[in-house]
């Protein structure tokens, strides 16, 4: 089973077809207990072996009682560079929002750009997805008309509920500490099951919105149907954050994963690029859900 995200798909976040580390245990610098193989440790990894093998000294520091000094540069991606990279996605994202709210109005106008910068931003993740390396210019740009589509949602949702944005942020943040908690914590264990079902939950859940959505364009449905904002709307709603959280978990795995195996500097956007897609379902379904609670004012 291939991941959850299409970004984590890629080489080094998982490995013949399944999620790295669901069945055996990582171990740096060679493979894993088990049938399945460290994926960094062949392909031309440099880093994959000891990076004290032929250092001279290496032996003279271990006799006078010294670990070995480690390398400047490693060249793997560590938690710092996910959250660094992470940070730059997601402040893309509130930049282009920030700009979209103060710069477009409420109007039909700004209605076709927030589905024309939606369109866009889903052509750049698509096309980031399908490339075998990360493209920080694709992984940016798609944050930016992100944002854009955010913004001008945001603004219309705040006009009409006030304060629902901001209510949306918090909640989203307390989503996903909460998530990254229990994760941590180990109250969630990221097993191949666990995906498995969760994988068949999410797919189950994104067929029967599509079919809503027909519905409701075709008139069959009204009042938005499974979406509306009562309390059918509610429960789907809480439904789709519950799944986003699911998402968090398996990119906690994945992130936690590819650090363990070494995976590239470079795939740190990657990680920073899932998150992000991640993070954007779970506010966009807070956002109903709060306009939902607040009531038609």
């Amino acid at each position: 089973m291939r991941s959850s995200n299409p970004v984590f798909s890629r080489r080094g976040f998982s490995r013949d077809n399944g999620y790295a580390g669901f069945n055996a245990a990582p171990q740096a610098g060679g493979p894993a207990v088990g049938t399945q193989a460290n994926p960094y440790a062949q392909g031309g990894n440099p880093y994959a072996q000891n990076p004290y093998a032929q250092n001279p000294y290496a032996q003279q520091d271990l006799q006078h009682g010294a670990p070995p000094q480690a390398p400047v540069s490693t060249g793997r991606m560590t938690m710092d560079d996910v959250v660094m990279r992470s940070a730059m996605t997601l402040g893309t994202v509130t930049v282009g929002a920030i700009l979209a709210w103060a710069l477009l109005p409420v109007s039909s106008t700004s209605y076709g750009l927030a589905i024309g910068a939606a369109l866009v931003a889903f052509v750049l993740a698509m096309v980031q997805s399908f490339k075998r390396t990360a493209s920080p210019a694709l992984i940016l740009g798609y944050a930016a008309f992100e944002g854009v589509f955010l913004g001008v949602v945001s603004e219309m949702y705040n006009s009409r509920w006030s304060g629902a944005p901001f209510q949306a942020v918090l909640g989203t943040m307390a989503v996903s500490g909460a998530t990254l908690l229990v994760y941590k914590a180990g109250w969630v264990r990221v097993t191949a099951r666990y995906a498995r079902i969760g994988m068949t939950i999410a797919i189950a859940f994104v067929v029967v919105m599509a079919v809503n959505l027909l519905l409701v364009v075709f008139g069959v449905a009204g009042d938005g149907g499974l979406r509306s904002m009562g309390p059918l709307g509610a429960i789907v709603g809480i439904l789709a954050i519950l799944i986003g959280a699911f998402f968090l978990t398996l990119d906690f795995k994945q992130i936690e994963d590819g650090i363990a195996y070494g995976a590239p500097k470079e795939e740190a956007w990657l990680a920073a690029f899932g998150l992000t897609m991640t993070l954007v379902w779970i506010y966009i379904e807070m956002l109903r859900l709060v306009a939902i609670f607040s009531g038609d004012d």
